[in-house]
């Protein structure tokens, strides 16, 4: 079994940064692909970036080149920088984990999400 705790959401003026976490006990992550998953109010959940045990990468396109996933094995933690904030990107975010390769979809884990508000 595997817990994901997410952290570092918070208000942020478009523009701005914010660093999410996501903390995992339970079993280690270091052979589990872990993504980020977005879902904003009345709108359905939606990819925005995943991370392999190798740390091959992919992003969703509205967030390439702004957004950053990486991982600490060793802290058994994932990490999403996101740079230049937008007030679309206003969501609850959440953090998953699957067994196997690097995917978009079909996460068997996931955390409780943390809220991320971007004022415009």
């Amino acid at each position: 079994q595997v817990q994901l705790v997410e952290s570092g959401g918070g208000l942020v003026q478009a523009g701005g940064s914010l660093r999410l976490s996501c903390a995992a006990s339970g079993r280690l992550l270091s052979t589990f692909a872990m993504g980020w998953f977005r879902q904003a109010p009345e709108k359905e959940r939606e990819f925005v970036a995943a991370i392999n045990w190798s740390r091959n990468t992919a992003y969703a396109d509205s967030v390439k080149g702004r957004f950053t996933i990486s991982r600490d094995n060793a802290k058994n933690t994932v990490y999403l920088q996101m740079n230049s904030l937008k007030p679309e990107d206003t969501a609850v975010y959440y953090c998953a984990a699957r067994q196997g390769v690097l995917s978009t979809s079909n996460y068997n884990y996931w955390g409780q999400g943390t809220q991320v508000t971007v004022s415009s």
